[in-house]
């Protein structure tokens, strides 16, 4: 196997990431930087590929131009490494060591891949789905979360935005090229990021892959859809996101997970 991720740099601190990570605020999650080595991620960045409008985010109101690709097998080889990388039992056990426990990635990538934001890209804040659609038994941890904008200037905006859906506590990231966040996922954890104004021909571009556990407590956490909870929204749209949870849950019953389907057709 390659090595584009720095996992002797990274596992050589990995103790501090794990302090790092669980004193966070708003929530638990932590950022590291110069993830990939800098030859690895000049090959990244030159195969990302255009965003494919047949893959468009089925978010609908909550997001806008965004554009999701789960599937890694039609890509240029150091983006199939790389997922390879990520789903390597090493890149599991510094996830492990990191939350404390027992964690694994999807290997379908599901609702992640690679993401890319156009033009006037927006992304509601929101809590994110708490088991896999397909195997009940797996909960979710982590967001996983590689930035890849080169030459970032902050005035582009789209930080990601987190707050606290109890406290109100609130911190925001920039995303800049090579910057990985491990973030922790549960139905406080709202996250999200406002319109952007990337230069022409540019996309907020991020590789999102998902953590998690093995855990059949289902009384105590049920399986729930993403909740919304976007801000300074008009009053149908807040309605609209309180009403999402069962609207999808009675949509999936009759049609089924089109996030699925999406990430088993590539």
């Amino acid at each position: 196997m390659s090595n584009h991720i720095n996992f002797d740099a990274i596992e050589s601190r990995q103790d501090a990431l794990r302090d790092d990570f669980a004193a966070a605020k708003p929530f638990q999650h932590v950022i590291i930087d110069n993830f990939l080595n800098e030859a690895s991620l000049r090959a990244v960045l030159a195969a990302i590929p255009e965003p494919d409008p047949s893959k468009k985010s089925s978010d609908y109101l909550f997001a806008k131009n965004k554009f999701e690709n789960p599937n890694f097998s039609d890509q240029q080889r150091v983006l199939v490494e790389l997922r390879d990388e990520l789903l390597s039992e090493r890149f599991a056990a510094l996830l492990s060591h990191v939350y404390g426990r027992t964690l694994f990635v999807d290997p379908t990538f599901l609702g992640g891949g690679i993401h890319q934001g156009g033009d006037g890209s927006y992304l509601d804040m929101h809590a994110d789905f708490s088991r896999h659609p397909a195997h009940k038994d797996w909960l979710r941890e982590l967001n996983i979360l590689l930035y890849l904008n080169a030459d970032y200037d902050p005035a582009w905006g789209g930080h990601l935005d987190l707050v606290h859906a109890e406290t109100g506590e609130r911190d925001r990231i920039a995303p800049v090229a090579n910057r990985m966040v491990f973030m922790l996922t549960k139905k406080h954890t709202l996250h999200g990021y406002k319109a952007i104004s990337f230069p022409k021909g540019r996309y907020r571009t991020s590789l999102a892959g998902y953590a998690y556990s093995m855990d059949t407590d289902f009384e105590s956490v049920p399986q729930r859809s993403t909740a919304w909870q976007p801000e300074d929204a008009t009053l149908g749209k807040s309605l609209l996101a309180k009403a999402s949870p069962m609207l999808v849950k009675i949509k999936t019953k009759i049609f089924g997970s089109s996030t699925e389907r999406r990430a088993r057709k590539g």
